[in-house]
């Protein structure tokens, strides 16, 4: 395949990084207690061998799938990248992940071994006792006194030569990992990228964001997501850039960090501008090297406007999913935005508005967003081990169905309405949740709102409402329901009403709306 990746792959790139970027700082790591250790190219490269060692010794084969299950960490990308240069995939667990759902992960990918972070080895007691899983057990890292008789990752990896022992034949097409999608309506889908896809998904982020060598990205987001591995830590990697890992969002700390550690560019998502906005005006807010903050949906224009007055930043929006590999749609990195829109199409991609029957759209109407990517290059792989949902999201001219809704305006702007999860059916009138959770969190007492489609044996779908209140502020339904009365239709209100003192959040900080009913 003659594209930008051409034969490269993570290993590759990783021993390019190690002998001519050695001495610079790769990464900055903060842990939750605050304490901080660093790494050059060189140090972390010595320290993927040994860990790639660790897994030869445990007889660990080329397309062998192992489970990573940690907290952000620096483990957690030395087993990545370990597993990557001997030709093995990884198979990262989300961090909330309970014991259910560990299985059917293990299960689905004939995992044969994991390495497990201290604080959830609990959860693999029961795995553990069970034939069907791990034939070759579990390491422990970062037990910190945890996990009782568990190999540990860090004595095994030390033990290891820093030169790696054998050198397989690798190539860019092979896989490198499966991530795991949240499943928030259905079982998770395993999305199979390839070194190939790892590699674009960095060179494509250098382009988007502008990185070079001498930035410094800074993210909070969760190892296990594609949001960190993808839109972070590969383009850091193949820029030779530095990467700064705070292991826990504080909105109280994050800007302080973001001036302190001198941070280029940084990932946000809605919950972090909302609450850094909710933060007391602190002196030097504006005295930082930031160039972009990389964004990805929803705050209101409102919020937007007082969030780049206050921090004198821009966002950068833009629009993606782990199937697409990249933010395939983003705002420009040079050039005027158009905000609320989520940008044009990327580099190496093309992007359309689709409507019933697969005809593409005029501008300014509703449809399906598809994007048109190269399988295993620059959009995923497919899904693992299943043939029928790869064939639904991908049809053979390679453009990727997203299922999400959107439209385009003359000029090429492409603007996101919802994802279809997020679309309620009621009375044959489709209604965004996303829309009416942006109108009420426009009241003032209300911090955030989540919105769900439930039951309605009339309706199809009746319309339910979860607000949290600010902090010391109170609320009824009663002017919940009034509030929204004012400023949407009449088919849009909820018709039920609940007020909450919290969200179950996902490790990307989104509310899990699969827990709300």
């Amino acid at each position: 395949m003659a594209d930008i990746v051409g034969t490269e792959t993570l290993r590759s790139v990783w021993d390019h990084r190690a002998l001519t970027r050695a001495q610079h700082p790769f990464l900055i790591f903060q842990d939750r207690h605050g304490t901080v250790c660093e790494f050059t190219y060189g140090a972390f490269n010595d320290e993927i061998n040994k860990t790639a060692n660790l897994f030869i010794e445990l007889g660990v084969q080329p397309g062998e799938m192992v489970a990573i299950h940690m907290h952000t960490c620096p483990e957690f990308m030395m087993c990545l990248f370990g597993l990557a240069k001997i030709g093995a995939v990884a198979v990262p667990l989300n961090e909330q992940n309970l014991q259910e759902e560990c299985e059917y992960v293990l299960e689905k990918c004939s995992v044969t071994c994991a390495v497990v972070q201290g604080c959830f080895l609990g959860r693999y007691q029961g795995i553990l006792s069970d034939p069907r899983y791990l034939p070759k057990g579990v390491i422990g890292a970062r037990l910190g006194g945890q996990g009782g008789g568990v190999r540990d990752f860090a004595r095994m990896k030390d033990a290891q030569p820093s030169e790696l022992a054998e050198v397989r034949d690798l190539g860019s097409d092979d896989t490198a990992e499966v991530i795991f999608t949240s499943g928030t309506t259905s079982c998770p889908k395993g999305v199979v990228l390839t070194h190939a896809n790892m590699v674009f998904s960095g060179l494509y982020g250098d382009w988007e964001a502008g990185i070079t060598c001498d930035d410094r990205v800074l993210t909070t987001m969760p190892a296990c997501h594609s949001n960190f591995q993808l839109a972070a830590l590969t383009p850091v990697l193949t820029a030779g850039a530095t990467l700064i890992v705070v292991e826990k969002y504080s909105a109280h700390k994050f800007w302080g960090q973001v001036c302190t550690y001198r941070a280029t560019v940084i990932q946000a998502v809605a919950m972090m501008v909302r609450t850094l906005l909710l933060q007391p005006v602190a002196p030097g807010e504006q005295e930082h090297c930031l160039r972009e903050v990389l964004y990805f949906l929803p705050i209101s224009d409102a919020e937007k406007q007082a969030f780049e007055e206050r921090f004198a930043v821009r966002l950068m929006n833009t629009y993606g999913s782990t199937e697409s590999v990249t933010w395939v749609i983003t705002d420009p990195p040079v050039g005027p935005r158009n905000w609320p829109s989520v940008g044009r199409v990327g580099l190496s991609y093309e992007a359309k508005i689709v409507g019933e029957g697969g005809t593409e759209v005029p501008p300014g109407e509703i449809g399906e967003i598809w994007v048109k990517g190269v399988p295993g290059r620059t959009i995923m792989k497919g899904y693992f081990d299943d043939e029928a949902e790869t064939a639904r999201a991908l049809d053979a001219e390679g453009w990727l169905h997203t299922d999400d809704k959107g439209y385009q305006d003359e000029s090429g702007w492409f603007y996101f309405v919802d994802r279809s999860a997020n679309m309620i059916k009621r009375s044959g009138e489709n209604i965004s949740t996303t829309e009416l959770e942006g109108v009420l969190a426009r009241h003032p007492a209300i911090e955030e709102a989540a919105v769900i489609g439930i039951p309605d044996p009339i309706r199809d779908q009746a319309v339910k409402a979860f607000v949290l209140p600010r902090a010391g502020a109170q609320i009824t339904e009663a002017e919940v329901r009034a509030f929204c009365k004012e400023h949407m239709a009449p088919f849009k209100v909820p018709s039920v009403v609940e007020v909450v003192d919290s969200f179950p959040r996902t490790c990307s900080y989104k509310i899990e709306k699969k827990l709300l009913g």
